[in-house]
This record gives C-alpha cells, structure tokens and sequence, in this order.
C-alpha cells in the first residue's frame, strides 16, 4: 500500500512540474492534459448535443429538416466557444497571458489560414442566412446535386451518381449558385419540340399537352403549356413547358420520358419531325460544264 502511494506521488511530482509561464500562473504537464482531454470531451459532446438537437429534440416542431440542421449547429459553436473558455480557466490558464500569442495567431490566420477562416465565415453566414439549406437541390460551378450537410468549413454535395463531393462553403457565398428548391420544389421544364413546316399546328399542340397530361410527373397546376417559339431553318420549334415537384433532381429522367412519348405520340398521328436540308444547285453552260464557282448552297 505504501509502494502505491509512493507512485502515485512521483506520477503527481511528474505532472506537476512547471513547463512554461503564462503571466503569473505556471503551467503544467498535468494542465496540457487536462486541457487537451476536457477539449476533446468538448468536441464530441457538442457533436451530440447537435445531433440530439437536429433529429429528436426539434422533430417535434414544424420546423424543415434544413433549418433544424442549422439551429444545432449554430448551437454547437456557441457551445464549443463558450466551453474552451471554462476548460483554459479550469486547467488554470491566464487568458490575459494569451493576448501576444493571439495577436501572433491572427497574423498567421491572415496570410496563411486566409482560406480556412473565410470558409468557417462562409458557413456562419449560410447558417444564418440559409441561402440553401440540407435537403436542396443546388448548382454551383460544375457542381449539381443534393445538399446532405452543412459544415463550419464545407458543404457535403451527393450527385445522382452517388458521388459525393465536398464544396468549400466560399464557393456559395463568391459564386453564382442555382438553388432548385428554395422557395418550394415547384419547377417548370422546358421541352423543345420541331415539326415540319405543314403541320397543323393546333394538332400539334393538342398532342403535346395530352402527353404532358399522361405523365404522373407533371402537375396539373399550374397547367402545362405550349409555345410556338419560332420559325426555324427546317421546321416550326415549339416548346412545351410543364412543372414537376417530384423530378427536379432528375431532370434528365422527366426530359427523356416526355420526349419518349412525345415521339411516340407524333408517329401515330403522323407529324413529321424535321431532319436539317440541303438543296445543292448544279448550274451548266451550253457545253455540260460546270463553270467555276458555279454550285452553290443554301
């Protein structure tokens, strides 16, 4: 018994030997310890905590999965910045000591962590202001997709290939950003459609509606439409315009489907869909020869 206390005071002498001074408190190896197991305890309870807030606690209300995502997690970093705080006084630290090496830290951040600080800001200010919001259906770059989470750095992006891709949260503040579904998930598609000069233009839009009509995709309000765009080099360019709330995260499915059946529909009534023409005149003088610059295109 004697031997264990022994131990356990050269293990406590161990810890408690001074490392460096920090205004008028010593601090220990005992203090890193604490400081860096209390910081870990920290970070995953307010990891928790997040998710407790996000999907049992706030399931309750009326709230959208979008918003309960950005209430724990602004809930989260206040907890995190009010925590570090307690756990630097509680390992007894002065915080007034720190004020060089915070100084010394804010020029580091500015030339070398520039990147790192403006993304943690983007993402404050997308959780605040919620320009999208998990769940959304979003473009931004080269980059479509669903948004899944919302990060302090980064949002994570899984496309309809199942890729999931990670966007720094500046890229949504500096950039031109298609959100599909940030009022409601309501969109209108636009389908072109060409037929042959002749056709009966009054059938063809009859046509048209009734294959949007079939479609369980499309809405029937608002009502789907037909345009008579224009009068093209080969043919008439109509363009139907229907809305869909169940497809725009697949809008080359909705698209192909309609154009499908569209085809289908136009074989059975027997409009022609245009194919780009050429007429070649062959010009001769009186001997068969064609002179030069004689053919000509149109």
């Amino acid at each position: 018994m004697d031997t264990l206390r022994d131990v356990l005071a050269q293990i406590r002498e161990f810890l408690e030997v001074p490392l460096v001074k920090l205004g008028k408190e010593q601090v220990t190896l005992w203090a890193i310890i604490q400081l860096v197991v209390l910081v870990a305890l920290l970070f995953y309870l307010s990891g928790k905590l997040r998710t407790w807030i996000a999907e049992e606690f706030l399931t309750r209300t009326r709230m959208e999965m979008g918003a309960r995502q950005a209430t724990g997690s602004i809930i989260r970093y206040t907890v995190i910045a009010i925590g570090f705080i307690v756990i630097l006084q509680t390992a007894g630290i002065d915080l007034t000591a720190l004020n060089v090496l915070a100084g010394a830290v804010g020029i580091g951040v500015g030339f070398g962590l520039q990147n790192i600080v403006n993304n943690f800001v983007s993402g404050i200010i997308i959780l605040f202001e919620r320009p999208i919001k998990v769940g959304d259906r979003i473009v931004v770059g080269n980059v479509e997709g669903d948004v899944v989470y919302i990060g302090g750095r980064s949002t994570t992006v899984v496309t309809n290939d199942n890729i999931t891709i990670i966007v720094p949260n500046s890229k949504f503040i500096t950039e031109n950003v298609v959100n599909w579904s940030h009022n409601d998930r309501k969109v209108r598609f636009r389908i072109p459609v060409s037929v042959a000069y002749g056709s009966d233009v009054h059938e063809v839009e009859r046509l048209l509606l009734e294959v949007a009509a079939a479609n369980p995709d499309v809405l029937e309000k608002p009502a789907p439409g037909v345009r008579l765009m224009e009068f093209g080099d080969n043919g008439l360019n109509f363009e139907l315009r229907a809305w869909s709330t169940t497809l725009i995260h697949r809008r080359g499915l909705l698209t192909s489907n309609l154009n499908y059946a569209i085809y289908r529909s136009f074989n059975e009534h027997g409009v022609e869909i245009p194919s780009p023409r050429r007429d070649i005149h062959i010009l001769r003088d009186g001997h068969g020869a064609v002179p030069a610059g004689g053919d000509t295109d149109s």
